[in-house]
């Protein structure tokens, strides 16, 4: 997955991606471990989308952090101004 499909989907989807990643990653684990694996670099591509699609989860948590800090910030400056008049 490149990085803007992965920022084009919705919280859910992303959750519901990292699952699937997650599934399909232990079995090709197992695979890998009772040597039937023969795409040896889907492994490598799983572990890398699952850090994209964590990557942009987290972007989008400190994203939403922020706007908190600043809607209270907004809100005290007001409440600053209020007192002072």
């Amino acid at each position: 997955m490149k990085p803007a499909d992965v920022r084009a989907l919705d919280d859910d989807r992303l959750d519901r991606r990292i699952e699937e990643l997650l599934g399909e990653w232990r079995t090709l684990r197992f695979q890998e471990a009772v040597g039937q694996l023969t795409a040896t670099s889907r492994i490598r591509q799983i572990r890398k989308d699952i850090a994209r699609i964590k990557t942009v989860q987290t972007e989008r948590e400190i994203e939403l952090e922020l706007e908190a800090l600043v809607q209270n910030r907004t809100n005290a400056d007001r409440q600053i101004a209020e007192v002072s008049s």
